[in-house]
Protein backbone atom coordinates (compact mmCIF):
# COMPACT_ATOMS: atom_id res chain seq x y z
CA UNK A 1 0.00 0.00 0.00
CA UNK A 2 1.21 3.49 -0.86
CA UNK A 3 0.30 6.62 1.30
CA UNK A 4 0.87 10.36 0.75
CA UNK A 5 0.99 11.81 4.13
CA UNK A 6 0.62 15.45 4.32
CA UNK A 7 0.26 18.18 7.56
CA UNK A 8 0.27 21.56 8.35
CA UNK A 9 -1.35 22.87 4.92
CA UNK A 10 -3.12 25.86 7.33
CA UNK A 11 -5.12 26.53 4.09
CA UNK A 12 -2.71 26.63 1.41
CA UNK A 13 -4.71 24.08 -0.57
CA UNK A 14 -3.45 25.38 -4.16
CA UNK A 15 -0.18 24.02 -3.02
CA UNK A 16 -2.12 20.64 -2.82
CA UNK A 17 -3.19 20.50 -6.63
CA UNK A 18 0.11 20.88 -7.42
CA UNK A 19 1.01 17.36 -6.20
CA UNK A 20 -2.00 15.70 -7.87
CA UNK A 21 0.80 13.69 -9.61
CA UNK A 22 1.78 12.58 -6.61
CA UNK A 23 -2.08 11.89 -5.76
CA UNK A 24 -3.01 10.00 -8.45
CA UNK A 25 -0.42 7.33 -7.76
CA UNK A 26 -0.55 6.34 -3.97
CA UNK A 27 -3.85 4.80 -2.90
CA UNK A 28 -4.25 6.84 0.32
CA UNK A 29 -3.70 10.28 1.35
CA UNK A 30 -3.38 11.29 5.12
CA UNK A 31 -3.89 14.60 6.36
CA UNK A 32 -2.54 15.13 9.68
CA UNK A 33 -4.26 18.31 11.00
CA UNK A 34 -3.90 22.02 10.75
CA UNK A 35 -5.94 22.42 7.21
CA UNK A 36 -8.60 19.71 7.65
CA UNK A 37 -10.85 21.85 5.39
CA UNK A 38 -8.36 21.40 2.79
CA UNK A 39 -8.04 17.79 2.89
CA UNK A 40 -12.38 17.94 2.94
CA UNK A 41 -11.73 19.98 -1.02
CA UNK A 42 -9.03 17.55 -1.57
CA UNK A 43 -10.78 14.95 -1.03
CA UNK A 44 -13.83 16.05 -3.65
CA UNK A 45 -11.45 16.46 -6.06
CA UNK A 46 -9.52 12.68 -6.25
CA UNK A 47 -10.52 9.47 -6.82
CA UNK A 48 -8.93 8.09 -3.95
CA UNK A 49 -9.59 7.75 0.15
CA UNK A 50 -8.47 10.58 2.26
CA UNK A 51 -8.46 9.95 6.17
CA UNK A 52 -8.54 13.47 7.89
CA UNK A 53 -6.75 13.52 11.64
CA UNK A 54 -7.57 16.93 13.60
CA UNK A 55 -5.03 19.12 14.63
CA UNK A 56 -4.94 22.10 17.14
CA UNK A 57 -5.91 24.58 14.78
CA UNK A 58 -9.07 22.56 13.39
CA UNK A 59 -11.59 23.90 15.81
CA UNK A 60 -15.11 22.45 15.68
CA UNK A 61 -13.90 19.50 13.41
CA UNK A 62 -15.49 15.46 14.26
CA UNK A 63 -12.57 13.86 12.78
CA UNK A 64 -10.62 12.19 14.80
CA UNK A 65 -7.09 13.57 16.87
CA UNK A 66 -6.06 9.93 17.00
CA UNK A 67 -5.90 6.62 14.27
CA UNK A 68 -3.96 3.17 14.83
CA UNK A 69 -4.61 1.63 11.75
CA UNK A 70 -3.28 -1.86 10.96
CA UNK A 71 -1.86 -2.49 7.27
CA UNK A 72 -0.10 -5.21 5.89
CA UNK A 73 0.38 -6.22 9.06
CA UNK A 74 2.07 -3.34 10.39
CA UNK A 75 0.74 -1.10 13.09
CA UNK A 76 0.75 2.49 11.87
CA UNK A 77 -0.20 5.82 14.46
CA UNK A 78 -1.47 8.40 13.48
CA UNK A 79 -2.16 12.12 15.09
CA UNK A 80 -1.40 15.80 14.54
CA UNK A 81 1.04 15.74 17.77
CA UNK A 82 0.39 18.68 19.82
CA UNK A 83 -0.80 16.82 22.93
CA UNK A 84 2.18 14.70 23.23
CA UNK A 85 4.73 18.28 22.98
CA UNK A 86 6.48 16.93 20.19
CA UNK A 87 8.00 20.79 19.88
CA UNK A 88 9.84 19.38 22.99
CA UNK A 89 10.69 16.52 21.88
CA UNK A 90 9.62 12.46 20.97
CA UNK A 91 9.65 11.41 24.48
CA UNK A 92 6.08 10.96 25.41
CA UNK A 93 4.83 10.01 21.97
CA UNK A 94 7.95 7.40 22.08
CA UNK A 95 6.14 6.04 25.32
CA UNK A 96 3.04 6.21 23.33
CA UNK A 97 3.96 4.27 20.39
CA UNK A 98 5.34 1.45 22.98
CA UNK A 99 2.09 1.35 24.45
CA UNK A 100 0.46 0.56 21.42
CA UNK A 101 2.75 -1.24 19.54
CA UNK A 102 3.27 1.05 16.92
CA UNK A 103 5.63 0.04 13.94
CA UNK A 104 5.66 3.55 12.68
CA UNK A 105 3.87 6.77 13.89
CA UNK A 106 3.57 10.21 11.73
CA UNK A 107 2.82 13.21 13.69
CA UNK A 108 2.93 16.97 12.31
CA UNK A 109 2.29 20.21 14.52
CA UNK A 110 6.47 20.62 14.49
CA UNK A 111 6.37 21.79 10.56
CA UNK A 112 9.99 19.98 10.49
CA UNK A 113 10.18 17.17 8.30
CA UNK A 114 11.63 14.03 10.24
CA UNK A 115 12.34 10.52 9.22
CA UNK A 116 13.85 8.96 12.22
CA UNK A 117 13.87 5.58 14.33
CA UNK A 118 13.75 5.13 18.27
CA UNK A 119 13.34 1.86 20.28
CA UNK A 120 12.41 -0.08 16.92
CA UNK A 121 9.97 2.59 15.63
CA UNK A 122 9.80 4.83 12.77
CA UNK A 123 9.05 8.46 13.73
CA UNK A 124 7.91 10.34 10.61
CA UNK A 125 6.86 13.87 10.10
CA UNK A 126 6.06 15.21 6.78
CA UNK A 127 6.89 18.76 7.22
CA UNK A 128 4.38 21.68 5.85
CA UNK A 129 2.39 22.82 3.52
CA UNK A 130 2.12 26.00 4.49
CA UNK A 131 2.35 29.64 2.76
CA UNK A 132 5.62 31.38 4.29
CA UNK A 133 7.62 28.97 5.49
CA UNK A 134 11.04 28.18 2.86
CA UNK A 135 10.91 24.07 3.33
CA UNK A 136 7.59 22.68 2.02
CA UNK A 137 7.27 18.85 2.10
CA UNK A 138 5.49 15.61 2.51
CA UNK A 139 5.99 12.02 2.74
CA UNK A 140 5.70 8.78 0.77
CA UNK A 141 4.97 5.92 2.83
CA UNK A 142 5.44 2.37 0.56
CA UNK A 143 4.07 -0.46 3.63
CA UNK A 144 4.63 -4.31 2.77
CA UNK A 145 4.51 -7.17 5.07
CA UNK A 146 8.29 -6.91 4.51
CA UNK A 147 9.14 -3.41 5.85
CA UNK A 148 7.76 0.31 5.53
CA UNK A 149 9.97 2.38 3.51
CA UNK A 150 9.31 6.25 4.05
CA UNK A 151 10.62 9.22 1.15
CA UNK A 152 10.53 12.92 1.97
CA UNK A 153 10.31 15.32 -0.72
CA UNK A 154 10.39 18.78 -1.08
CA UNK A 155 7.75 20.75 -3.03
Amino acid sequence: MRLLVISDSHGNYPLLLKITDVINHVDTVIHLGDGEEDAVLLAGLVDIKVIRIAGNCDQGSTSPREMLWECEGKRLFFLHGDRYGVKQGLKSLEQRATELKADAVFYGHTHIATNLELSGTLFVNPGTLMKGTGFKSYAVVDVTEAGIEISLHQI
